[in-house]
């Protein structure tokens, strides 16, 4: 593992990397998140009439262009035409990876089975206004049912580019309000793909934010955060990393003016990794401030 590192940092930025094995999670000394670090949401107009949709995810599946059939899971908002978030799943893991911060966007009193790890744990999740409610897209890509066998960034590209355009096709979401946000492979998936989807109709992604992108599916991050500058208006893309990490160079090489990185060093978190209440600031609270960002408020 340790020659391999070696290898991959050695090679051209612009070439497809293998995204790290994720390392044990410490769960010890995890402390309750301050009642003064309450984040704001963007609140949805009052205008909007509650939805006719029960709270309880339901399970839905959808193809890539190569047909590739697909399996997600959609967490209905509490209140109709809301913005839809597509939430892309690390290496080596799956969609319920995202169960939890689904449930807390959402933000309909829903939670799921916790297993000790941070991103699992919504005891210490920054609270929501009550008004506040997204609708949430979770998917599993190609052959990760479970956990990813080995790496298809070629297929992963393509399923990240379908999460996106099947999530303007939902069930009472607002089809020109979709964000995409990610970590590791999926982190690259969801700057890639809205580059992808802006090229067909320029309505089709709002922007991105990254959890230690890597150049894992091909395109190059700094490339991408470019793409999505060029469109007008230009689509923000945030990218949060570990200033540790061999790969969060993709970040620092990236600039404009639609973007914004964060970074922290902590020993070498990757990913998911991030989503924990031990740093300082916390980044999860960077979530719902890109949220807010990208709704321009």
């Amino acid at each position: 593992m340790f020659l391999l590192l070696i290898f991959l940092t050695a090679c051209d930025d612009n070439k497809t990397r293998t995204p790290p094995e994720p390392t044990p999670v410490l769960t010890e000394g995890i402390t309750a998140l301050p009642e003064t670090a309450e984040a704001t949401l963007t609140k949805v107009p009052e205008s909007q009439v509650p939805s006719a949709l029960p709270p309880e995810p339901r399970s839905v599946s959808f193809s890539a262009e190569d047909g590739q059939e697909l399996q997600g899971k959609f967490y209905p908002a509490s209140l109709e035409n809301a913005p839809v978030i597509v939430l892309m799943h690390w290496y080596p893991g799956d969609q319920d990876e995202w169960t939890e911060i689904a449930f807390w966007l959402q933000n309909r009193g829903l939670t799921g089975d916790q297993n000790g790890v941070p991103w699992k744990d919504p005891s210490w999740f920054p609270s929501l206004d009550t008004d506040t409610s997204y609708n949430i897209l979770t998917f599993t890509f190609r052959n990760c049912e479970g956990r990813c066998n080995e790496p298809e960034p070629d297929g992963w590209l393509l399923d990240a580019r379908a999460s996106l355009k099947y999530a303007r096709t939902l069930e009472e979401v607002d089809p020109d309000r979709v964000i995409a946000i990610g970590a590791s492979i999926g982190a690259d998936g969801a700057i890639d793909g809205c580059a992808a989807v802006l090229e067909i109709d320029p309505n089709a992604c709002l922007g991105a934010l990254s959890l230690s992108p890597g150049n894992y599916l091909g395109p190059s991050y700094p490339d991408m955060v470019i793409a999505l500058g060029a469109n007008d208006p230009p689509r923000p893309a945030w990218c949060l990393f570990d200033k540790n990490e061999a790969d969060s160079i993709v970040c620092t090489q990236a600039n404009g003016d639609n973007y914004y990185q964060e970074s922290w060093s902590n020993g070498n978190l990757h990913g998911m990794h991030l989503i924990t209440p031990n740093l300082d600031p916390i980044p999860l609270e960077r979530i719902p401030e890109f949220l807010d960002h990208v709704l321009g408020n």
